[in-house]
C-alpha cells in the first residue's frame, strides 16, 4: 500500500511540474514574440549597406591600426559585457556594454561619427546599432554572420576568432584562439585551483 501511495505522489508531482512548465511557456510566448518584434524593428533601422561581416571589419581594423589619424575618426565599439571584454577583445577596440548604450549620446556627440558595432556573435550588436540609428546617428555599421568559401562565420568576436584574427587581453597579450566553444570544458583533471569559477 505504501508503494502505491508513493507512486501516486510521484506521478502527481511529475504531472504538476509538467503542467507548470507548459503554463510558463504559454505565458512567456507573447513576451518572446514582443522581443523578437523589437529586435526585427531595430534590424530594419540599419541600412543594408551598413551591415558588414568580420572580414570587412578586419580591413577597417587593419587600416585603423596602421593609421592613427584614421583611427581617431572611427569607433570600433564592442558592446559585450565587461567580463567578456576583459577575457579577450579586438586590439584597440572601444568598449561600452550594451547595458550602457544610453550613455553613448553623451560620449559620442557627433551624429555623423563612423561607428562599427560588434558583440560576441551579432544579437546584441544589431540591437545597439538599431538603437543608435533611432537615437539619430547616421553612419553606424553592424557586424553580422557571413559565409565565405563554404564556411559559416559568426559575427562579432567569435567570427573574428574563427577567421584566425588576433585578440588581446592584459594577461596574455596578443593571441589567436584555435578552438572556440561557448560551453567549452577542459579535458583532463586538475588537482588544485584557487577561486575556481565553476
Amino acid at each position: 500500500m505504501k508503494k502505491v501511495f508513493a507512486l501516486m505522489v510521484a506521478i502527481t508531482f511529475t504531472l504538476g511540474l509538467a503542467a507548470f512548465a507548459i503554463a510558463g511557456t504559454a505565458t512567456n510566448k507573447p513576451i518572446l514574440a514582443g522581443e523578437n518584434q523589437v529586435h526585427q524593428d531595430l534590424i530594419k533601422a540599419i541600412p543594408k549597406d551598413h551591415i558588414i561581416n568580420v572580414f570587412q571589419l578586419h580591413e577597417v581594423w587593419k587600416k585603423a591600426m596602421a593609421d592613427p589619424a584614421y583611427r581617431s575618426k572611427i569607433y570600433l565599439l564592442d558592446v559585450r559585457t565587461h567580463p567578456e571584454f576583459y577575457a579577450f577583445h579586438i586590439e584597440g577596440s572601444d568598449h561600452v556594454s550594451m547595458t550602457h548604450v544610453y550613455t553613448l549620446p553623451k560620449k559620442i556627440k557627433d551624429p555623423n561619427a563612423k561607428i562599427y558595432v560588434f558583440c560576441r556573435t551579432s544579437h546584441r550588436s544589431t540591437y545597439v546599432a538599431g538603437m543608435l540609428y533611432k537615437y539619430g546617428y547616421k553612419d553606424v555599421y553592424c557586424v553580422v554572420p557571413t559565409t565565405k568559401d563554404g564556411v559559416k562565420y559568426h559575427g562579432g568576436v567569435v567570427g573574428w576568432a574563427q577567421a584566425g584574427f588576433p585578440l588581446v587581453n592584459e594577461f596574455c597579450g596578443k593571441f589567436k584562439i584555435t578552438r572556440y566553444h561557448k560551453l567549452f570544458t577542459e579535458k583532463g583533471e586538475y588537482r588544485l585551483r584557487m577561486f575556481h569559477p565553476y
